[in-house]
């Protein structure tokens, strides 16, 4: 039985912002029921009172009920300023299938979960920006609350799954963005990166480049963004495969049994070093397997929005 996190029955809907919407609202059926259900995520129109604050904004009503002092919390009030950024390079479109109808990629579970934490951040008040990248930045929105802002970020979001926009050989140039994006937003911010970390010939340039982030105060959460049983564990049959590089249109032909434990111990060993360079730079990293659905990322980032307050 498909849940309401399988990506698959999204595509019945052009709406993407009513598709996040049932996302986070099963979410949070799932999470009050779960024992995590303490978690903050029910501010849309209120926040506590801090003492010493006018009491102008109470509201007394809501008093009434809980014993507790809330304040009513306008459009412009906002708790965290919050960029999401997605990695929107070829090497996103794997697992890729020519002449698919639909997008089931890296991609598109990408766009589906930033969806649905916009959703979430807006309706916790937070600020909301998209930064969208390959070699270069394609698209970029400072955090803000504003409806409009809202739907111009959703657009670009569902533009990005519709199968005659799935661009082969676009290059990534993560290290090169990162740089930028630190140096662009200058209030310290939340910034959310969904990407594979396929940069493999700049290693060391791109774990300065998250530095980076974290040397201008950014808080970061890294999704990194896998299909786990091919590209981390090579699960293939053991038969001749061809193998196509999405952003240089190289080929290769080989059996995968004759490298499979070659590939996964370098794999394994890379992962690694992203875990340890992330550790040292108090960056979260978070695996996102696109084979699973969107309730593990929420959660990381509610883990993560904890900490912050």
């Amino acid at each position: 039985m498909k849940n309401i996190f399988d990506i698959e029955q999204f595509h019945q809907f052009d709406n993407l912002g009513l598709v996040a919407q049932e996302v986070v609202e099963g979410f949070i059926t799932g999470l009050h029921r779960s024992p995590f259900h303490g978690f903050s995520v029910e501010f849309a129109e209120h926040r506590q009172y801090n003492q010493g604050e006018s009491t102008k904004h109470i509201d007394w009503k809501l008093f009434a009920r809980t014993d507790k002092l809330f304040v009513k919390q306008y459009e412009e009030e906002t708790n965290l300023r919050c960029q999401l950024v997605i990695d929107t390079s070829s090497s996103m479109l794997f697992p890729y299938f020519k002449g698919k109808k639909h997008l089931e990629n890296k991609l598109a579970f990408s766009v589906y979960t930033a969806a649905a934490l916009m959703y979430l951040l807006r309706k916790q008040r937070d600020a909301v920006g998209l930064t969208l990248f390959s070699d270069e930045i394609e698209f970029h929105t400072s955090p803000r609350l504003s409806s409009v802002n809202a739907e111009l970020m959703l657009g670009k979001l569902s533009e990005l799954i519709k199968p005659e926009n799935a661009h082969l050989r676009k290059n990534t140039n993560t290290t090169d963005v990162l740089h930028q994006i630190a140096e662009n937003i200058h209030k310290r911010s939340l910034v959310i990166i969904f990407s594979d970390m396929i940069d493999s010939q700049k290693t060391e340039e791109l774990f300065a480049a998250l530095q980076h982030l974290r040397y201008n105060k950014h808080e970061v959460l890294l999704f990194h963004v896998t299909d786990h049983k091919q590209e981390r564990e090579f699960q293939f049959s053991n038969r001749p495969h061809k193998f196509v590089d999405l952003e240089s249109g190289q080929v290769v032909k080989f059996n995968p049994w004759e490298v499979k434990n070659h590939y996964v111990s370098t794999v394994k060993s890379y992962f690694n070093d992203l875990k340890v360079k992330c550790g040292q730079y108090q960056i979260d990293l978070a695996e996102a397997d696109i084979n699973k659905d969107f309730k593990d990322v929420l959660l990381a980032y509610l883990v993560k929005r904890e900490r912050l307050f």
